[in-house]
């Protein structure tokens, strides 16, 4: 497989389509976001695997996104989400609210091809009166009076992550993070950035096919050094916490926020971080 540019993998995305994003510690492609703000994708409906971080609020403020599937949307240590929320309180998103069970759930019934998973943890929760989605039905192993949650599989139109790296084939190491391959899975279509190309075939070494997503689930990757800036990826760096924390603060106005934008995320920034 050869490497496309992150613009290119950001074509790749309609307006309006279902994007997959893990959250802040699990690989996030900031860089596709990055690239889906200069393509300025709209309408976007956006799931949260199962928490949302960074990369959506980022979205949501340049006006990329329609809606938002999640259990949470957060920046962590550095506190709410500033774009959600003004989005939020002004009605200019859909929240679709969820928990990080039953979003797993609804993936893991696409990966494994099956119409709807069960899931008995949510009994009894207010979210059930806001999900119509999700049926409640008499356990039909039961002698009743044991009732069961339904939930419909959930195939994402894309699955958008970043990962250490890919093969020449196509095949991409995410290592421990493996709610990265249930994603790719239930996709219709995962676009990968990746740190490096690895030389060799990761499949056919014992040590790193245990971590492997193979090519068969990968649609594109792009070379992103640095990918997942400002949080973490894996053993290769840390979180920048002052960055997020200084984004937070600028975020919490419109124009702060355009102005952050400016300086971080236009074509002029990228070229003066290269």
């Amino acid at each position: 497989m050869t490497p496309e540019t992150l613009e290119a993998l950001a074509q790749r995305v309609p307006d309006g389509a279902m994007v997959a994003l893990p959250p802040d510690n699990s690989l996030p492609s900031v860089a596709l976001a990055k690239a889906l703000i200069r393509r300025r994708a709209r309408g976007l409906r956006l799931l949260g695997v199962p928490v949302s971080g960074f990369a959506t609020d980022m979205l949501i403020g340049a006006g990329c996104v329609a809606e938002v599937q999640t259990s949470a949307v957060s920046l962590g240590e550095a506190g709410f989400a500033p774009r959600f929320t003004a989005a939020l309180r002004e009605g200019r998103i859909t929240v679709r609210d969820a928990t990080c069970p039953a979003i797993h759930t609804m993936l893991q019934a696409a990966e494994k091809g099956v119409p709807f998973m069960p899931l008995r943890g949510l009994i009894g929760s207010d979210i059930l009166a806001n999900r119509p989605d999700w049926r409640v039905i008499d356990n039909p192993f039961a002698e009743g009076g044991d009732p069961i949650v339904l939930l419909p599989a959930l195939s994402p139109d894309f699955a958008l992550f970043h990962a250490v790296m890919a093969d020449r084939e196509g095949n991409v190491w995410v290592g421990r993070r493996r709610e990265c391959a249930t994603i790719a899975h239930a996709a219709r279509a995962a676009l990968v950035t990746v740190e490096r190309l690895h030389e060799g075939n990761l499949l056919e070494d014992e040590r790193l096919a245990p971590g492997t997503i193979s090519a068969t689930y990968v649609s594109g990757i792009a070379l992103a050094p640095r990918g997942a800036r400002p949080v973490a990826l894996l053993d290769e760096y840390g979180m920048d916490s002052a960055f997020i924390a200084g984004y937070a603060r600028a975020a919490r106005t419109e124009e702060g926020f355009q102005e952050w934008l400016a300086r971080h995320v236009t074509p002029q920034a990228e070229e003066a971080l290269a």
